[in-house]
């Protein structure tokens, strides 16, 4: 028993080795570790394999050998059969299992297919929602925020909105009450800056009307104005006036390019209204 084993292992072997060689012949002398790795690999496969698929045979080579061979066979047909014993002739069974458990072992690998999820930048609009901590009204000074001048006496010559706040200021007026205010000398001055807010479509977009642009003659005109409207948020650039509204203001941006010295809790510093929204 121990004999036919050995002999059918020693099949098995020259059997992969002649399937070995045809499957590589066409493969480069200088095989790399992966290489070597997959044909151990196979080795071992196919040795688990010829011991599981040996098993069922075993009956039958056990009866086989309990029966006598016929006496009418010829010397002729002992001798062929000799021959093809010790030229290791191929079961046509056996070399079916073995072809199949080597097609099995080089079978393409499946490889599942990975999804990347690139996070999406968030709009101007979810920033501006964000960073006012959904504040629903907004008062904001004029000069030296919105527009480029920064002292009433400017106004008098000439009005000149900001084009790089343009976008933030009606992304403002979509999502919360916006008021805007200023402090000015004359009645000239008023109509130069509605001019100016007009000009560059601050009211086309139906968030900001004109009787929500408020004049006053003092900048305590101004203070009150904040206060009787009671806004989630005040932007001004006046340190004076940001010191006083801090205690009645949930919160305030102050815009200047020099930060208050000991500001609030409440009250952010940016040297401009876009910087603070992320747009510069």
């Amino acid at each position: 028993m121990a004999d036919n084993s050995k002999d059918d292992l020693l099949q098995l072997i020259k059997r992969v080795g002649a399937f070995l060689s045809l499957k590589f012949s066409n493969f480069p002398r200088d095989m790399n570790s992966r290489s070597v790795g997959a044909i151990a690999g196979l080795t071992l496969a196919l040795v688990f394999t010829w011991r599981l698929l040996r098993v069922p045979s075993e009956p039958q080579r056990r009866q086989s050998k309990r029966q006598a061979p016929p006496a009418s066979s010829s010397g002729v047909s002992t001798a062929e059969t000799v021959n093809a014993s010790s030229l290791g002739a191929i079961n046509p069974t056996d070399d079916s299992r073995t072809q199949n458990v080597i097609d099995e072992f080089f079978q393409p690998v499946k490889v599942e297919k990975v999804t990347f999820f690139i996070p999406l930048q968030p709009t101007l609009g979810q920033i501006v929602r964000q960073r006012l901590s959904d504040g629903r009204k907004v008062t904001c000074r004029l000069l030296g925020v919105v527009l480029e001048e920064s002292t009433p006496e400017e106004l008098q010559k000439q009005a000149t909105v900001r084009s790089s706040v343009l976008e933030v200021l009606l992304e403002i007026t979509k999502f919360c009450d916006l008021y805007l205010m200023e402090r000015v000398l004359d009645d000239e001055s008023e109509k130069k800056v509605l001019v100016a807010l007009e000009d560059a479509g601050v009211f086309t977009s139906g968030g900001l009307v004109k009787d929500k642009v408020l004049f006053c003659g003092t900048e305590n005109g101004r203070t009150s104005f904040v206060r009787q409207l009671e806004p989630d948020w005040h932007i001004d650039s006046n340190p004076e006036i940001t010191t006083q509204l801090a205690r009645f203001i949930k919160y305030q941006l102050h815009i200047s390019s020099v930060k208050l010295e000991r500001p609030a809790s409440n009250v952010f510093t940016a040297p401009f209204l876009e910087q603070f929204f992320g747009c510069v």
